[in-house]
């Protein structure tokens, strides 16, 4: 059977494969520990369950409204207005499958053939080859440790053209957990008021800001506003990776454009679990704030333990749940030609499963998650530093 070229577009998600492997080995019997996985090692709130498992026998088992049921987006439109002071309509907000379906649909909603998209990296695996996937070009904006891998309006000038579409921002992001500043957004917004410029903004990742607070672009100004598309979602938030709801906010006739793409693909999101995610958003604060103090704890335990590691520079990040070090150095004094190759041979032997820098546009690093417990995490740390004796004194 012949399949579309448009498909020798995609590349399987690298972190995915990895996950899928570790898993793979372990169902052979072997010990994996993973930190690849970009998910909580815990279940989703019990109250938040039960909400779905309501829902279903309350008959929301039905088709809903294509951008999401009304109380879902007007308790959305609270969470927006409390947590980031931003105002949006209903008919702002769209709800998704998770918010890589809801970036999917916003690439497939404002791209025509050949336009630009500005991807700055280290960037999460997926922006590329969805950009590509709806006809526009990626451009990757490289950043550095220097900028603590972060974007400047200093880099942004070097690629803006006139095909220039939109810009893609992650904060906190992934890979690297670095969180921008209201100052740094600023100055941004600052470059991009004098442009049309749409940014994808995405804030998955909100609640998991260690140090200070976290802030949005489209909160920088009115244009930023009315020029920004929020992504965020409950997946990182609540646990609540495997039940699928991101959502959108911004201009309505983008949300207009999703919806209408929706109603030809999934007509709608599961509709208990969206049921699920309104329950998340009527949890008190109390939930969040234990949430996020367990993986500060674990952020400030596994960046200890990663410092046992000889050879390697890392940034102590301030968001999301990754450690991002340069491992180059390590690599070379153990005599691997590449991190990629590095990280496979230590799966094949110790079975910690990683994921290499080249997945996210930085072949000299390697991405850890701290997604896990301490103790897990430890373990982990002792094996790496088994398999790095071993090569280095080779």
């Amino acid at each position: 059977m012949q399949i579309s070229n448009r498909m020798d577009l995609l590349q399987p998600s690298p972190t995915i494969a990895i996950t899928n492997l570790g898993r793979r080995l372990k169902e052979e019997g072997n010990d994996v520990i993973s930190l690849s996985a970009g998910e909580p090692d815990f279940n989703t709130p019990k109250k938040v369950i039960e909400a779905a498992h309501e829902a279903a026998l309350n008959g929301h088992t039905k088709y809903s409204a294509t951008p999401g049921i009304l109380p879902l987006r007007e308790a959305i439109k609270d969470k927006m207005k409390r947590d980031n002071n931003l105002d949006y309509s209903v008919d702002e907000i769209f709800v998704g499958a998770g918010a890589k379906q809801v970036l999917f649909n916003i690439f497939f909603a404002i791209l025509n053939p050949g336009d630009e998209v500005i991807i700055p990296s280290p960037y999460w695996v997926s922006y590329g080859d969805q950009v590509k996937f709806a006809e526009g070009v990626p451009v990757i904006a490289e950043t550095t440790s220097e900028t603590d891998y972060k974007l400047t309006p200093e880099i942004l000038d070097q690629y803006v053209t006139d095909k220039t579409k939109a810009l893609v921002l992650n904060s906190p992001n992934n890979p690297t957990g670095a969180v921008y500043s209201k100052e740094e957004l600023q100055r941004l917004a600052d470059y991009l008021d004098e442009t049309d410029i749409i940014i994808v903004s995405d804030e998955i990742y909100e609640v998991l800001v260690y140090e200070g607070a976290h802030y949005s672009i489209a909160q920088m100004s009115e244009k930023m506003k009315q020029n920004t598309i929020v992504v965020n979602g409950v997946s990182k938030s609540y646990a609540m990776t495997g039940w699928r709801i991101g959502f959108a906010c911004g201009d309505k006739e983008l949300i207009k454009a999703m919806s209408k793409l929706q109603s030809q693909s999934v007509s709608n999101v599961t509709t208990p679990a969206q049921y699920a995610a309104l329950k998340a958003y009527e949890l008190d604060n109390s939930y969040l704030k234990e949430y996020n103090e367990t993986f500060k704890k674990r952020r400030d335990h596994a960046y200890s333990q990663l410092q046992k590691l000889p050879y390697i520079k890392c940034a102590k990040p301030n968001g999301a749940f990754y450690l991002f070090p340069d491992v180059s150095e390590l690599v070379e004094k153990c005599n691997f030609e590449s991190v990629d190759q590095f990280t496979e041979q230590l799966l094949k032997e110790q079975y910690v499963a990683l994921v290499p820098g080249s997945a996210f546009g930085i072949p000299s690093n390697l991405r850890f998650s701290y997604a896990l417990s301490e103790e897990k995490f430890s373990e982990a740390i002792e094996r790496i530093q088994t398999f790095v004796n071993k090569y280095l004194n080779k």
